[in-house]
């Protein structure tokens, strides 16, 4: 017995345009709900080319809005970014053009902050090892290797 909703075209682009108008969406974030909802794939086609022609879904202005609220909010450096966007399928120019809005003076004066931070965190018996934990700490989060160890190279010996 088959008890999933199905939708027509009409109801599930509806849907659609509700999903994309809550929060700023990925093709390929509409793609797998369309899939989720058992839509067919000439139907997924239509859907998504009517969410573009209305300007619901824009795969520039959601990576523009996914790499302002990661970094202001996760304190993500341009390796995550744009790792995570890479995994959504964004394509390079895309990606190079929304880490392009991020202010180098904000970039810097975060990753500044991430630093003392996290060493005031760090419990370790000698500077190689906090060094070691806060720059892992960084390189997970993203931010490239050689403005960490600059910054962590100021902060420790400076």
């Amino acid at each position: 017995m088959n008890s999933h909703k199905t939708y027509t075209v009409d109801e599930a682009q509806a849907k659609l345009e509700h999903y994309c108008a809550y929060q700023e969406r990925c093709h390929k974030e509409v793609r797998q709900k369309l899939r989720d909802m058992n839509m067919i794939p000439e139907a997924i086609d239509l859907i998504i080319v009517h969410l573009i022609q209305h300007n619901f879904l824009n795969e520039e202005r959601f990576a523009k809005a996914f790499v302002r609220g990661k970094f202001r909010i996760k304190k993500w450096g341009k390796n995550r970014l744009r790792r995570e966007l890479k995994f959504r399928e964004i394509s390079k120019y895309t990606i190079d053009a929304a880490l392009n809005e991020i202010d180098l003076e904000d970039y810097y004066a975060t990753l500044d902050a991430l630093v003392q931070k996290r060493i005031a965190q760090v419990k370790a018996p000698n500077d190689y090892k906090k060094k070691k934990k806060v720059a892992d700490y960084l390189l997970y989060r993203g931010w490239e290797s050689h403005l960490i160890y600059e910054r962590l190279k100021e902060a420790l010996n400076g």
